[in-house]
């Protein structure tokens, strides 16, 4: 009709998606498919811990129940880089009980510590044996005179290897001051008893179950209950991406209902 203004808003076909909407719906899309990917990724790296950390309890379990061997031997297996921790050794020497150093822990729900006390061996090198535990009343050495060796011993135990940092930032500093360690710095307790570096075998023996007098330090303290939760983790990283999926097919097909002419 002459005189009226023309509409300059065009239609939009039924069933079509504004251009907005599509913008929307692909950042969607794309948000969707990471968050699938990342859930997917931890549930198999949830698998691959399962796998791993039962081959090291079995691994353990094996090295257990295994003969002891010589020092050297432990020696030749790092020097190899292969895994020491909980090997059978036995080793001798005199125990330096002037030098030994307190590891805060507790034993069958005591408060107390672990005796580490540096082995002499016959070519001067000093090697960090954990004695066992002792109550925290009977940290000081003159109150367990008895179980103070004197002469050459011979200690049957597991080696454990050195930890390279505090593990974890929770982890109190150790009060060097007071001889309280709260983390096995190996560098630490050698360098406060004035044991050189070159002189220092760099791991520990746990001692066995071979008694003490007095019954302190008490031996065969070492732990061996790994946590091993990796199948509940995956588990759940898996659940929640199956629930992602299902949250992501509602809304499509939701979408899809609500479009005029669908």
């Amino acid at each position: 009709m002459p005189g009226r203004a023309r509409s300059t808003v065009a239609e939009v076909p039924a069933g079509a998606m504004p251009r907005k909407s599509r913008g929307v719906a692909i950042l969607m899309g794309a948000a969707f498919v990471v968050a699938l990917a990342i859930l997917l990724s931890l549930g198999t790296w949830q698998l691959q811990r399962l796998y791993w950390k039962e081959q090291l309890l079995s691994d353990m379990a094996a090295r257990r129940i295994a003969a002891p061997v010589s020092l050297a031997d432990i020696e030749a297996m790092a020097a190899r880089g292969e895994d020491i921790e909980y090997s059978p050794v036995t080793v001798s020497g005199v125990f330096a009980n002037n030098k030994e150093r307190h590891f805060f822990a507790t034993w069958r729900g005591q408060t107390g510590y672990h005796v580490y006390t540096p082995l002499q061996l016959a070519d001067g090198r000093f090697l960090f044996v954990n004695r066992g535990f002792t109550p925290f009343e009977a940290k000081e050495p003159e109150m367990r005179k008895q179980g103070q060796l004197t002469g050459l011993q011979s200690v049957t135990g597991l080696a454990r290897a050195r930890l390279a940092e505090k593990p974890s930032s929770i982890v109190p500093d150790n009060d060097l001051s007071k001889n309280i360690f709260y983390w096995k710095d190996l560098d630490a307790m050698a360098a406060t008893t004035g044991i050189p570096a070159d002189r220092l075998v760099p791991f520990f023996v746990d001692a066995g179950d071979a008694p003490n007098p007095k019954g302190l330090p008490i031996g065969a303290v070492t732990q061996f209950d790994l946590p091993n939760n990796h199948l509940q983790y995956a588990v759940t990283w898996y659940g929640l991406a199956a629930a992602l999926v299902g949250v992501g097919l509602f809304a499509v097909l939701r979408r899809k209902t609500a479009r005029p002419g669908a």
